[in-house]
């Protein structure tokens, strides 16, 4: 074999190896960023549908089951799925916190993901009564929390930070809200995607995409 011939089947190989060691890297499925200005606009206030980039999830200060105060600083750098429900519910709620459950014992005891479940009727769901809800699913903080709070607070989170419910509303007394959207936060507080909590399928794929994105920050 002639030598210029052996350079060329040399870079042929090495070439080769080189496609085959970047394809995994090049085809890693990355999760879409949402923001507010591609979500269905009955989930956004007029204040945010113009907004194409740069949304994130706001500061807040809410009580979880064990009755601490907690705020987002403890989900800093976690990637996590955020939900809003309320103890007394009967239909969605139950279904979804099932689901959301496996999500959770799929990831038990990794740091690096948590669940955040809002309750939508903050005057009638108490520390108390979210600790008990809490326990009949085994679920335990710090990896999971219940939380309670301000209603303006939490329903301008649901409207302003998830983009979970429709838009109208302020949180006064009159207002409630109930979806079985379940969203997934990535470790810099932006939007990765929405889930129907009473759909198998649905939360099938967030399992997934939670691995995903904890490739993603590797």
């Amino acid at each position: 074999m002639k030598p210029i011939t052996k350079r060329i089947l040399m870079l042929g190989i090495l070439f080769a190896i080189a496609v085959a060691l970047a394809y995994p890297v090049l085809n890693k499925k990355k999760l879409h960023i949402f923001s507010p200005a591609e979500v269905n606009p009955l989930l956004v206030t007029d204040s945010l549908r113009n907004i194409s980039s740069g949304h994130f999830i706001a500061p807040f200060h809410l009580i979880n089951q064990n009755n601490d105060s907690i705020s987002d600083k403890i989900f800093e750098g976690k990637i996590y799925v955020a939900d809003f429900f309320f103890t007394t519910c009967t239909n969605i709620c139950p279904i979804m916190t099932g689901q959301l459950k496996r999500v959770y014992d799929e990831y038990k005891g990794d740091s690096s993901v948590m669940f955040l479940s809002h309750t939508s009727l903050p005057e009638n769901d108490s520390p108390a009564v979210l600790k008990k809800y809490a326990n009949r699913f085994n679920a335990q903080t710090p990896q999971w929390q219940f939380v309670t709070g301000d209603k303006r607070q939490i329903y301008t989170l649901a409207r302003n930070s998830y983009l979970a419910v429709k838009s109208k509303g302020n949180g006064d007394k009159n207002d409630f809200i109930h979806t079985e959207n379940l969203v997934l936060v990535d470790a810099k507080k932006r939007i990765r995607g929405f889930y129907d909590g009473t759909s198998t399928n649905d939360v099938n794929q967030l399992i997934e995409d939670i691995a995903i994105l904890k490739e993603e920050d590797r």
